[in-house]
């Protein structure tokens, strides 16, 4: 995976840290909750994809609960406000995204890919996860499985 810049790595942190301030009660009265996970935005990268002008960052969005595609529009580059939903087109399909936007004033689009992170045991598994989901989505498709 490309190397972000350093004030990229940081708007990631901020991403997770302002995620979490907004919905830590609500994770925690989730019955999958995961006391061993936090929240972590993990394996962004740039895409050539862009939202109403924006270039864009994606990557996933760990959770005590759950693993999120996630879309980050770059703020400055913003042609027209952002719509409630988007698509995320990448080299393995098609995925719809809705719009979140935070108290802090961060927008985000995303989608839930996994809904239950309670049996994973550390950071770093969640961490190989996120990284495994981020290759699998931005991989083409196997040309010799769509001949079969």
């Amino acid at each position: 995976m490309q190397t972000l810049a350093p004030h990229e790595y940081g708007y990631l942190a901020e991403l997770a840290q302002c995620y979490r301030d907004e919905h830590w009660t609500s994770l925690r009265q989730q019955s999958h909750f995961n006391p061993r996970l936090g929240v972590d935005a993990l394996c962004f990268q740039h895409l050539e994809t862009r939202i109403s002008g924006a270039r864009v960052m994606a990557g996933a969005l760990i959770t005590p609960c759950e693993l999120w595609l996630v879309a980050l529009p770059e703020q400055a580059t913003l042609q027209a406000p952002l719509p409630s939903e988007g698509v995320l087109v990448l080299p393995s399909g098609r995925y719809a995204l809705e719009l979140e936007r935070l108290t802090s004033g961060i927008e985000l689009y995303k989608r839930k890919i996994l809904d239950d992170l309670s049996d994973l045991d550390s950071l770093q598994e969640t961490a190989r996860l996120a990284q495994r989901m981020m290759q699998q989505l931005l991989a083409e498709p196997d040309a010799t499985s769509l001949a079969e």
